[in-house]
């Protein structure tokens, strides 16, 4: 006896595949890359780019990492914490769950306290060591601001260096800027960046 079926029902995606298709479509759009160039720098079929961005197909450990070169991100990024209640997914962001990029050996090490890159800007907790240093200016297409929360921190934005203390803030659109920790302890920065280039 032959059996019909009138309906064929793909089940939900998984929510970490879900926030890493928005993550990963977020990246592609802030770098301003057509599907059709990502695929070509990837090695992989416009189809199977398009179909990871919607969720549709789970990439593998490997294409993460060709994804976070082509993006010069960490590949930690990727790893979302999705312990946490099924109400919360891509609201909340709970302080065990956040993605550590960076390490210690870089001088810097950000904390993304955004539930994900699927917005207009990104919301970051970026810790410099005493010491660190970026040495060449950095420009992107974004606007940024940030509050030093603790330490010293010093910020050169379009040739001007600026010396914060604890409670400053700052805000510069599409403008060259490095920065410095001079102190002796660590400086905490929160960093909103828009659009999101993590």
């Amino acid at each position: 006896m032959m059996k019909i079926m009138n309906h064929i029902s793909r089940p939900p995606e998984p929510p970490r595949i879900r926030h890493l298709a928005s993550d990963l479509r977020a990246l592609r759009k802030a770098r301003g890359m057509t599907l059709a160039e990502l695929a070509a720098r990837l090695g992989r079929s416009l189809g199977w780019v398009s179909q990871v961005e919607r969720g549709i197909s789970s990439p593998a450990i490997a294409d993460l990492r060709a994804l976070a070169t082509v993006y010069g991100v960490p590949l930690s990024l990727f790893f979302a914490n999705d312990d946490g209640p099924e109400a919360e997914r891509g609201v909340i962001v709970r302080a065990v769950g956040r993605r550590r990029l960076g390490s210690t050996d870089t001088g810097l090490v950000e904390e993304l306290l955004s539930p994900d890159l699927g917005g207009s800007f990104e919301i970051l907790r970026s810790e410099f060591a005493p010491g660190a240093a970026l040495d060449k200016p950095s420009l992107r297409a974004t606007e940024e601001a940030g509050y030093l929360v603790s330490g010293r921190f010093e910020i050169e934005i379009d040739g001007i260096w600026h010396a914060l203390r604890e409670g400053d803030s700052f805000r510069f659109r599409e403008k060259p800027f490095r920065w410095r920790n001079p102190g002796t302890a660590p400086a905490v920065v929160i960093w909103v960046v828009s659009p999101p280039v993590y």
